[in-house]
């Protein structure tokens, strides 16, 4: 064999193995596109709504929720498990959706923050929707802090007050904590209600608030005799009073008052995905399955009929 003919040969050789190269990497990925295309379609199927997600979360499979999970029953910790009404209701929702809700913790008074940097997608944590939050404007000076977020409200909830049970000292309105001292939790209405109604006590002496990043240490603080009274929202305060120390630590005084919607934030330059997610409540609260969900958190009470978007005042 000459040295032209061992070259041709040789470079046959190359050329066949160039060729089979190809065909296995082309195999590969197509397997691999395969192999996603598989996981979107057995995320998806039975998903009925996942067409109107943006692309980024249809890509994504998940949308990342902030959220302060230490707020029993609507989201705790339990057995190293995070449960309750919002994580059953969201679950829910992805399941409409084709997609994952992943919860991620974080301070109450951080999350819009953390929505607006891009951390989370959304934030479903029991948060009040109102005017301020919508608008992006501080209750304490009233001035605009930011663009404000859009919400998608699925609860009704008012504010109640409790005390160490037994020991409620003639409490039973707001009115009655003038000269007193209430502890509640950071930037919440009980917080923002505690500091107007101190303003409006005059002689009976200002309401003395110590607020806290959790509404657990708040209740940590009243049971041991840091306080006169607590405030939070309804579902929490009679979760607190029916389960800490199996129902002997407190006692809920008076009304709940300022009844206002619960709602998922979502950022204002993402209608897609406040779409879509309005779009999911509405399908499980057709369903039924949003019925029980608030039953089994004893928060019936506070359902609604339709998803709304910007319900709050």
């Amino acid at each position: 064999m000459t040295a032209s003919t061992t070259r041709r040969a040789g470079a046959a050789r190359s050329s066949l193995a160039a060729v089979a190269a190809i065909a296995v990497t082309g195999s590969l990925l197509l397997s691999g596109c395969g192999d996603q295309r598989d996981k979107i379609s057995d995320r998806t199927s039975g998903a009925p709504l996942f067409g109107m997600l943006p692309k980024k979360v249809q890509s994504a499979g998940v949308i990342e929720v902030g959220s302060d999970i230490s707020y029993p029953p609507v989201e705790f910790r339990k057995n190293g498990r995070v449960i309750g009404l919002d994580i059953d209701l969201a679950d829910a929702m992805g399941k409409q959706l084709g997609v994952k809700m992943k919860f991620s913790n974080g301070d109450f008074d951080g999350l819009i923050t953390g929505l607006k940097s891009g951390r989370f997608d959304i934030a479903m944590s029991a948060m009040t929707d109102n005017k301020g939050r919508q608008e992006g404007v501080d209750p304490d000076s009233g001035k605009k802090v930011g663009e404000g977020v859009d919400f998608v409200d699925y609860l009704t909830a008012g504010v109640s007050i409790y005390t160490r049970k037994g020991d409620n000292q003639g409490i039973t309105t707001w009115d009655d904590l003038c000269g007193k001292k209430i502890v509640v939790q950071r930037a919440t209405v009980s917080h923002d209600l505690a500091k107007a109604q101190s303003k409006e006590c005059g002689d009976k002496g200002k309401i003395e608030i110590e607020a806290f990043a959790k509404d657990t240490e708040a209740q940590v603080r009243l049971k041991g005799g840091g306080a006169d009274a607590a405030s939070s929202d309804f579902p929490v305060a009679a979760y607190a009073v029916r389960t800490s120390g199996g129902g002997e630590d407190f006692e809920l005084v008076g009304d709940q008052v300022e009844a206002a919607p619960y709602g998922i934030a979502v950022g204002k330059g993402d209608p897609q995905l406040r779409n879509a997610l309005k779009a999911a409540l509405d399908a499980v609260i057709t369903s039924g399955e949003y019925k029980k969900i608030l039953e089994k958190w004893g928060a019936e009470d506070g359902a609604v009929d339709q998803a709304i978007v910007n319900g709050g005042k």
